[in-house]
Order: C-alpha cells, then structure tokens, then sequence
C-alpha cells in the first residue's frame, strides 16, 4: 500500500517541533546533571579500545596526536555533561591507525547501528564546548532513543531506514515494565530498526501521534514507518511484551499491513450500513 500524500508532513513535524519551557529544560538536564567529577578513559591499545567501545551503547573517544592543542581541554569539560555516554581518550599510534585516524579527531561509536562517525580537523579547530555538545547530543542513539526536537535529527541521519517508535505516557504505572520488554526486543533487531520512545504526555509530542492517526484513548501503541517509501503501520495494545514487538516488527518487514486489514474492516462496516 502507497504511503498518502500526507505523509510527507511527517519531516515537517519533526523538524519544525519546538519544545516547551519544561521539555527544553529536561533535555537540558539530561545532558547535564551533578555529581563527582568524570575523566575520560586511557585507552593505550587496540584490545583495551574495541572492548571499552563493545561495551557502551555510545562511547565518544577523543583520538589526538598532541595533547595541547584546545580541543583537549573542550573534550575533558564536555566528559561532565553526558552521563549516558562513555568517554575514552587516546594518542596510541596503533589505536589511531585500528580507526583510521590519521589527525585529531573526535569520534562518536554506536552499537544500535555500528556507525562511526568523526569530527575532522576542520571542526577540531574551531571546536568549543556547544559545537561538541550539539554533536554529541544528535548523534547519541541509544538502543531505544527518546524522541525530541534534537534526537531526531540523529534519528534521520541514521543509515537505518526502519524506525519503531512506542507511543506511551512515560507516567503510566506500566512504563517500566513496557520499557524492559521494549529494549529487549531492541537488541534482537539492531543495525535493523532503530527503537523510539515518544512520550505522550508530553504535549508537542500531539503532531507525532496525531500523523500515525492515532487517539489518546488507543495509547499505549506501536508506530513503525520506513523512511525510503514513507510506508507506516500501527498497532495499538493495552500490554507492550518483547514477542509482540518481535511479531509486529516481522511482519513489516515482510511486508504485512495490520493497517491495510483496519481499513478494509472499516469499509466492509461501511457497505453494510
């Protein structure tokens, strides 16, 4: 089934979303936060670098030739702000060469979709604590990723093409459990589709929902939609297990529609009446 002309209002919502006060404010503090103070870790070999990078969902490591230069400095200051992400540092000849580093660089690794991606010498020169941190914050994707006005934009980089968001209030009483099962199945599809959570108490999150033609009184629900074809399917459910999300992940991938049944019921309703 052909995606509806409508469906390219879908970019348009995401890019052009602005959060309120209280959203900005908790992304904010997710980036930032107190506590003692964080040093990168020395990564003096290719085998203590490939175990450390294994073992973060997003490890940021810093691979310099010289030790002075300024971005250093920015790269220890940013360490503090991101306690979800795993920071290594290194001037090992063997480490650089293993990565293909061949000058300064700064380099995000994710394990949802394998990518590297580096800050060069040009944007390591005129790196400051807001360009590294607007990095990192785009480029951070998680097993499950949460949805806001600056993920997203990570979300849409991402070379994977098929994107599953659950669409739940993050103050529900089954949130927790839901959330278990959620990244459970993540894992079983990574480098596949990459998992969201879009919180539906969150009011700027109404477009999101509103374009997989969704209702509150249906949420909790699965949404998935393929990038290259703008194809989406729904599946709303009143428990979020890893087998469910497994099936329902499956069979569009395969090629199955739940849509495509809802709307030829609704049309046989029709016909009847």
């Amino acid at each position: 089934m052909g995606a509806t002309p409508s469906s390219c209002l879908f970019l348009l919502f995401l890019f052009t979303y602005k959060p309120s006060p209280e959203v900005a404010a908790e992304i904010q503090e997710s980036s930032g936060g107190s506590g003692a103070p964080r040093e990168p870790v020395r990564l003096t070999g290719v085998p203590a670098a490939v175990e450390f990078i294994a073992a973060a969902e997003v490890a940021v490591i810093g691979f310099f030739q010289d030790l002075e230069i300024p971005a250093v400095s920015v790269f220890h200051g940013v360490v503090q702000k991101f306690h979800d992400v795993s920071f290594g540092i290194s001037t090992d000849s063997e480490v650089l060469a293993h990565y293909n580093i061949t000058e300064n660089t700064i380099s995000l690794f994710r394990l949802v979709d394998n990518e590297q991606l580096n800050l060069g010498t040009e944007d390591i020169e005129s790196i400051d604590d807001t360009k590294l941190s607007r990095f990192i914050e785009i480029n951070s994707l998680h097993f499950v990723t949460e949805y806001n006005p600056v993920t997203v934009i990570g979300l849409f980089n991402s070379m994977v093409p098929i994107h599953l968001l659950l669409v739940m209030n993050k103050a529900s009483p089954e949130y927790e459990e839901s959330m278990h099962s959620y990244q459970k199945a993540a894992k079983l599809f990574q480098g596949k589709i990459l998992f969201i959570l879009v919180d539906s108490g969150v009011k700027g999150n109404g477009k999101v929902i509103s374009f997989f033609k969704l209702k509150k009184s249906e949420l909790p629900a699965l949404a998935i939609y393929r990038t290259l074809d703008e194809e989406w399917d729904t599946l709303t459910t009143a428990e979020v297990s890893t087998e469910l999300v497994r099936n329902f992940c499956d069979g569009f991938i395969n090629g199955k529609r739940l849509r495509e049944n809802h709307e030829s019921e609704e049309k046989t309703q029709k016909v009847e009446l």
